[in-house]
């Protein structure tokens, strides 16, 4: 979770590159969910009080795989943790970040170097022109959004 002082008012909710595509906003939400498999979680902590760590446990337990991106980190969660994306040496559906948003500049820069789908800043994380650089290279972008509960709302009725 971003730190108080990050926060914004949900006035500021998202808006993706989706409507350029002709998609809505919860359309391209639930495709990069459903057709995603891998997570980046930059900034995903071992501290089990953080909400970092709380998102993550569930991505992993409803079958995504999670990879930890924390130089503070050695492993989050029994996944080997990275210090920078450009360490990862698989390929990225999506980059979920939890750093405030002085940070996001730098990680959007790698999600895009990277060719990631998504990059995803949870809830009280926005950085406008980070954004716009991201859906200029083709990148969704979802911003100021908890992907649990985005995941957890398309999945009510459906059973496991």
């Amino acid at each position: 979770m971003a730190d108080p002082a990050d926060q914004v008012p949900s006035a500021l909710n998202p808006d993706t590159n989706a409507d350029s595509a002709g998609v809505s906003e919860p359309d391209a939400i639930a495709g990069i969910l459903n057709s995603s498999k891998t997570i980046a979680i930059v900034g995903l902590s071992s501290n089990r009080m953080r909400a970092s760590f709380h998102v993550a446990e569930y991505l992993k337990s409803v079958g995504y795989r999670i990879i930890p991106v924390n130089p503070n980190q050695t492993a989050v969660l029994g996944e080997k943790s990275y210090s920078r994306l450009q360490d990862v040496p698989v390929s990225i559906d999506i980059v979920d970040i939890f750093r405030r948003p002085v940070f996001v500049p730098e990680i959007v820069d790698a999600a895009i170097q990277l060719r990631t789908r998504c990059v995803w800043m949870q809830e009280g994380i926005v950085h406008t022109e980070a954004a716009e650089r991201a859906r200029r290279a083709g990148v969704l972008v979802i911003m100021n959004s908890c992907m649990l509960k985005e995941h957890v709302k398309r999945s009510r009725g459906v059973r496991p």
